[in-house]
This record gives C-alpha cells, structure tokens and sequence, in this order.
C-alpha cells in the first residue's frame, strides 16, 4: 500500500486525537504552539468578544471564508466544543473529527467561529452553557454586516458535550434560554446542525446504559444536583423533546463502539425523529469508539470530515444556488 504524505496540519490532528474531550479536559485560555501553528493556516480574527458576565469575557474565534464571490455574504456555521460541560477549549476544533471540515467549509465560502462558554466546573449549569451559546449566535446575527455574514443562512455543530449544545442552540426554545438583555429581538433560526457522539436525552436513562455516563452521578454537575431531583431542567436541556417537523435538518454521526456516551443516544434522537416526522440522518462510523478513536474505523477520518462538510454546504449554501437559478430563470 502507497504511504501517503502527511502535512503538519494532519500530524497535529493525530496528535490531539487521542486527547479526548468528554469529562476529563480541563479549559486552556490560551493556545499551545501547535494551536497556534494550525491556527495560523487559516486566515482568522481571534479575541472577538460577544458578551461579558461579570469580569468573565467570552469571545470566539473567527476563521474567515475563502472563494467568496465579490458582493456575497457569507453563510456561516458556531463550532461549540466539547469536554463533558466541564473542560475543553474553542481550538478544539483543531482535532481530527473536525479540522477537516473546518478546512473544507472556509474553502467552499463558509464563514465559521469557535466559542469559548462558561464551564460546570465554574459554578454554573449546562443551562448556562447553552444561554453563551445562544447568544455567541446571537451576537454574530446583530453584527452579520460587520462581519459580512448572511443573516439566513446559517447553522451549528460539535462533538460530545459540544454536540449536546450544538442540538440544543438549535433547537432549544429562545424564550427558555434568554441572554444578553441587548441581544432580545435577536431570533435564531439555524439551517442546519452537525452532532458528533452527543448525548441527546438526559429524561431517558437507557441511552446512558452501557456507558461511562450510566451512573447518573457522574453528570452532576450537569444540572448542579441528580436528574431525578430536576426533572423540569433535565427536560429542558433534552435535544430530543424538541423535535418536530419544523426542527432544521440534522446530521447525527457517532462510533457504534463509543464507551463513553453510547450510539444509543443517536439511535433514540432518530426513533423520536421518525415518530415526529423531524429531518435527522444518521452516520454510524463501525469499529469506532468516542471523537471515532479506534483501528480501522469505516467510514475513515477524512471521509466523515468530507461527509460532515457536504451536509452543512448542501444546506447553506447548494440550496441558495439553486434558488438563484430559479429566480434567474424567471427573470
């Protein structure tokens, strides 16, 4: 078999693939040198910040599109990372499951950010997490003119703990969520929704089974006490309870071997979405554990990053072709 050549992008990607991001990592302020290496390939604003609770600045960074035709804005995707609500950094979107998408979107015109949220392990809820998410997206619609970004076409996406809140930013209610006061008027109304190895129900506790998560006292700190005892919250944070049939498209893709939030998850998000007549596709990647660690993993790597990238700019920006050859047809 051909070796192929691996560049120090791909290098980096491997490197932090093992370093995985549910429950364990802890937050980085800043970034490493190979962070800041990769960070470096892309041209990029950093230190963009959407809100500010007490002394705490929350900012994203923003990967600028390339391809754009002159006088287009750009559709855009929030990248909302994982590290099980408690650790983890924006430049985890530098890790395998994700840097290729990322290169694939910047590359086909698609604007993308990387957030930085409130943690658990600072005293606060996934409750919370969710708000800063919501209104990251918020922020960016108030300022789309400034940034250049369509104020339609946009959508959301992330892996573990990230991929709970990227279901979440899109589906969860703005009314239940609200947020910075001046961004109010601000309604999301997100395209589309990339979830990688989320946990999609926390009022279903047979999608935990089988799973580092079984023992609910491990995501406490989730809801600040025991599912049992906040059964209204629990419920709320459930990206499954909000399915319907107006709920934006949705790609689910999850290691059927994953231990430590089971592909039952996924299964279940798809059952319910069947049930409610709700746009949610599935790719179940064999031989592959969490953030898809494993041996001869199918689809590969650079397929789920290349299939992850079709879904989102088939939803942003393929359609809006389409109805501008419409609209030009008609003229």
């Amino acid at each position: 078999m051909r070796k192929r050549q691996i560049s120090i992008i791909q290098k980096f990607a491997l490197f932090t693939f093992a370093i995985l991001c549910a429950g364990c990592a802890s937050e980085v302020l800043g970034q490493t040198d190979q962070e800041q290496l990769v960070l470096e390939s892309f041209e990029h604003e950093k230190d963009i910040v959407y809100k500010t609770i007490g002394r705490k600045q929350l900012d994203l960074v923003y990967f600028k599109p390339q391809n754009l035709k002159a006088g287009d804005k750009a559709p855009w995707m929030l990248f909302v990372h994982g590290g099980g609500w408690r650790g983890g950094n924006k430049y985890n979107v530098f890790r395998s499951p994700f840097l290729g998408t990322l290169k694939q979107l910047t590359g086909s015109g698609v604007a993308c950010f990387t957030i930085r949220y409130r943690l658990t392990r600072n005293h606060v809820t996934a409750f919370d997490s969710v708000v800063d998410c919501k209104d990251a997206a918020r922020f960016l619609l108030k300022n789309a003119a400034a940034y250049n970004l369509d104020s339609d076409r946009y959508g959301v996406w992330g892996g573990s703990a990230g991929g709970h809140l990227s279901l979440m930013t899109a589906l969860g209610k703005d009314v239940d969520f609200p947020g910075e006061p001046t961004f109010t008027e601000t309604e999301l109304k997100f395209k589309c929704v990339a979830s990688y190895f989320p946990l999609t129900s926390l009022v279903n506790p047979e999608v935990l089974k089988g799973s580092k998560f079984e023992d609910p006292s491990v995501l406490v700190h989730v809801l600040d006490g025991p599912f049992a005892e906040k059964p209204e919250l629990a419920r709320l944070l459930s990206p499954v309870e909000y399915l319907s049939k107006t709920s934006p498209p949705i790609l689910l893709l999850h290691g059927e071997k994953d231990p430590i939030l089971s592909i039952k998850n996924s299964l279940y998000m798809m059952d319910i979405a069947k049930q409610k007549g709700a746009d949610v596709e599935l790719l179940t990647v064999k031989n592959a554990g969490h953030s898809f660690q494993g041996k001869k993993i199918s689809p590969t790597i650079e397929e789920i990053n290349e299939a992850s990238a079709n879904f989102i700019i088939s939803k942003l920006v393929a359609e809006e072709k389409v109805k501008s050859n419409e609209n030009d047809s008609h003229e």
